[in-house]
């Protein structure tokens, strides 16, 4: 999937992200390399909502 088709709204990328990572994958690495999408670029638009990525609950938070 390109970046393109992953919501570039905040809020909307926040629960799409953690749809996604609770359904289909262990971690924020394999969700950003199945979509190619740069890991920091998401981490940075997420912390701009005040969200940061749990390792342990596979979720932002």
């Amino acid at each position: 999937m390109a970046l393109s088709n992953i919501p570039k709204d905040p809020v909307m990328l926040l629960s799409y992200i953690n749809t996604e990572l609770r359904d289909n994958y262990d971690d924020l690495v394999d969700f950003c390399v199945a979509h190619s999408v740069d890991i920091n670029d998401i981490v940075g638009r997420l912390r701009s909502i005040n969200y940061v990525y749990d390792a342990h609950l596979n979720q932002f938070v």
